[in-house]
């Protein structure tokens, strides 16, 4: 079967999964690479994407770095000019992204944008944090003699091998402009995260609440980046916790 799937980020703790499906599917993809041959391009400049686009209709772009203020917009702006009319530029995004003052997500609003406003087809979906991420985060926090979590705070962990076959519906599927936001199944304050990851692991450390000034901190504590009407998601953070513990998949490129 002929190749028409290009997927940036496609190395990633989503890409993988993304790229394993659309195999499995019957669709394998090219993955976009700055190192691996044969698809090498960098969003940074731009070079290479022009051959690793060539005959390719649907592009999914996954590709993002926290770290990098000029990674999300400016790539995805390279990735668009370079992309032949009428290919289909399915993109993930991150849910509460125009409501939230974080800098990473006005980022990615503004990734949006440009999507929204490149004359292509596109399909842009909205999840909320990963397991993956969660894990992440608090195995850091554990490394303390006392587990200091954000007071008022709740997250709606999603699977992100959910996300990944959601996306891959969507990148077989038409362009249908931005889709409902996916959230995980459940609403959980992170306290109550945190003495799961504890007791599933069995660990004991006190996890003690702490109100974090800000307007990002308080953007989160008032629910900006939940999907309340989305509880799409079926693995609970329990579930994924016991599965992979010290395992989350997540290194400095984490997102979200």
């Amino acid at each position: 079967m002929t190749e028409n799937i290009l997927v940036t980020g496609g190395t990633g703790t989503l890409g993988r999964h993304v790229v394993d499906r659309l195999a499995a599917a019957g669709h394998p993809a090219r993955v976009l690479s700055r190192t691996r041959e044969p698809y090498i391009g960098d969003l940074r400049t731009g070079a290479g994407l022009g051959a690793a686009l060539d005959g390719v209709g649907t592009v999914v772009h996954l590709a993002s770095d926290p770290r990098d203020s000029s990674a999300d917009v400016e790539g995805t702006r390279r990735l668009i000019a370079a992309t032949p009319a009428g290919t289909h530029l399915v993109y993930i995004s991150i849910v509460g992204v125009d409501r939230h003052p974080y800098s990473y997500y006005r980022r990615k609003y503004e990734a949006e944008r440009i999507v929204e406003n490149s004359g292509l087809p596109y399909t842009i979906l909205r999840a909320t944090q990963f397991h993956n991420l969660v894990l992440f985060a608090l195995e850091a926090l554990a490394k303390a003699p006392v587990l200091l979590v954000p007071a008022g705070t709740s997250l709606q962990p999603v699977e992100i091998e959910e996300v990944a076959e959601r996306l891959v519906e969507l990148a077989l599927g038409a362009p249908a402009g931005r889709v409902p936001d996916m959230g995980g199944p459940e609403i959980v304050s992170v306290a109550e995260l945190a003495r799961t990851y504890l007791r599933v692991t069995g660990r004991r450390k006190p996890v003690v609440p702490l109100l974090m000034p800000g307007r990002v901190a308080a953007a989160f504590r008032r629910d900006a980046h939940l999907a309340p009407d989305h509880p799409d998601g079926r693995g609970t953070f329990a579930d994924f916790v016991a599965t992979a513990p010290g395992r989350s998949g997540y290194g400095t490129r984490a997102r979200r």
